[in-house]
């Protein structure tokens, strides 16, 4: 009955088939080892966060400047002098169920370069009529500890929309201080693990989208599914189409065809 495999057109179809198959299977094991590269990669990351601090510059360097998923919440370190000067207030900061304002002090490093230090967090009502008294940045030569966080945007959690009273800042990013500050900035900022006297350290800050694996993750996951589906298909297909093949040759062998 199933001779008919054997023929030059049902041979071809057959080695189509598997070609096919094969390719469907490669291509899903390797989106799903990109998958699994992504994950090891993402948990690999979350891992160093408890480990000791690295130098800023070994974090953000010339040829990768910008802080990436890969990086936020990593502990790192900056060697520099306080800009007691240019010392702002974000204000509308939520910690514990509680208003109050992030100190940001500029840091400013041997190559002129500053990175902005959250010192931590002071409770106070947004706008109220005075700002809260917090401490001034230590002087002389500091070497600061803390987590690298992502720059804000305007739809980050926090981040507040302009209108505000001199020496307050609405979103911590290098294009806000830009306009604020008399010199280049690094990328995002660091929260202090070291808070003045008075403050209270302040959470790594995840960027929208949370601490998750990233979306294209999950689009590898995604494309594995549907390569393996594409494998089955085909398998489902060539012995569909071999059944009907076989039920017309046997319809043709009683004569009922």
């Amino acid at each position: 009955m199933y001779r008919f495999l054997l023929s030059p057109r049902w041979l071809g179809g057959t080695a189509v088939a598997l070609v096919a198959i094969v390719v469907c299977l490669w291509l899903g094991s390797w989106q799903l080892s990109r998958f699994e590269a992504r994950a090891s990669s993402h948990h690999g990351s979350a891992s160093t966060a408890a480990g000791p601090p690295v130098s800023l510059d070994g974090v953000l360097t010339a040829a990768s400047p910008l802080v990436g998923t890969d990086t936020v919440g990593k502990p790192v370190s900056a060697t520099g002098r306080y800009d007691q000067a240019h010392q702002l207030l974000v204000p509308d900061r939520t910690l514990d169920g509680r208003q109050g304002y992030y100190v940001l002090t500029p840091l400013r490093t041997a190559d002129g370069r500053a990175v902005a230090v959250v010192r931590g967090w002071a409770p106070g009502a947004p706008g109220q009529a005075a700002a809260p008294a917090v401490p001034a940045a230590p002087a002389g030569e500091q070497t600061v500890s803390g987590r690298l966080q992502a720059p804000e945007s305007s739809g980050s959690n926090g981040a507040v929309a302009g209108g505000l009273p001199t020496g307050q800042l609405g979103t911590i990013s290098p294009a806000a201080l830009v306009n604020l500050l008399p010199y280049p900035v690094y990328d995002g900022w660091i929260a202090s693990d070291q808070p003045a006297a008075g403050l209270t350290a302040v959470p790594t800050v995840q960027p929208q989208g949370g601490d998750g694996l990233s979306l294209r993750a999950f689009q590898n996951l995604g494309y594995t599914l549907e390569w393996f589906v594409f494998a089955a298909f085909v398998v489902f297909m060539w012995f569909r189409l071999v059944r009907r093949e076989a039920e017309a040759v046997e319809d043709r062998r009683l004569g009922l065809a």
